[in-house]
C-alpha cells in the first residue's frame, strides 16, 4: 500500500474536509483489516477507526506531515485495540466477581434457610408431646380442629389454644435464634 501524499497530509492540516475525506477512504479497507486481525470483530474494527479519524481531525494540527503517516496511524489503531482488550479484560473481571458475589450470596440464603429450618425442627422436638401431635394433624395431614378433637377426645376449644400455643412457642424460637 502506497503512503498518502505529503501534500495532501498538509491540505488536512490546513482543514480541508475533501482531503480528510481521501486520507480516509485511502486507509479504510487496510486500516479495518488490521484491527480485525487484531480484535476479530468487524464493527468493533469499524468503531476504533472511526474513533481514531475523529482523534485525527481533531488534532490534524499536530499532524507531521514529514514523518510515516502510515506508522502514525497503525500505531494509533494498534494502541486503541490494546485499550479494547484492557477494558474487556476489566469487563470479564467485574462480571466474574459480580457472579460469584451473587453465588456467594445464594448460598448464604441458602444456609440461613437451612438454619431456620434446624431452627423449626429443634423447637418443634422441644415441645409437649401432645402439642407435637396436634400440630402434625393440623399442618402436615390438613386435619380441621373438630377432627383432631375427635381423634385425639378432646375439646376443640382445646385444640385450638394448642395449636395457638404451639405456634407461638415455634415463632419466638426461629425469631430469637435468628437474632442471636
Amino acid at each position: 500500500m502506497a503512503c498518502i501524499s505529503e501534500y495532501t497530509l498538509r491540505k488536512v492540516i490546513q482543514g480541508d474536509q475533501t482531503a480528510f475525506a481521501e486520507l480516509y477512504n485511502h486507509y479504510k479497507t487496510p486500516a479495518i483489516k488490521f484491527c480485525v486481525s487484531l480484535v476479530k470483530d468487524e464493527e468493533e474494527a469499524e468503531n476504533m477507526l472511526h474513533e481514531v479519524f475523529i482523534k485525527i481531525w481533531e488534532k490534524r494540527t499536530q499532524i507531521n506531515p514529514e514523518l510515516n503517516f502510515n506508522s502514525y496511524l497503525f500505531t494509533c489503531l494498534r494502541n486503541l485495540a490494546f485499550d479494547h482488550f484492557k477494558k474487556m479484560e476489566k469487563s470479564h473481571f467485574i462480571r466474574q466477581q459480580y457472579m460469584e458475589r451473587m453465588e456467594d450470596r445464594h448460598i448464604d440464603e441458602i444456609e440461613t434457610e437451612e438454619a431456620k429450618i434446624v431452627r423449626l425442627r429443634s423447637a418443634i422436638d422441644s415441645l409437649s408431646e401432645k402439642r407435637k401431635i396436634i400440630l402434625k394433624l393440623n399442618i402436615e395431614e390438613g386435619k380441621s380442629y373438630q377432627e383432631i378433637a375427635e381423634l385425639m377426645r378432646i375439646s376443640k376449644n382445646t385444640v385450638k389454644n394448642q395449636l395457638v400455643k404451639a405456634k407461638q412457642f415455634l415463632r419466638e424460637r426461629v425469631d430469637m435464634a435468628a437474632v442471636l
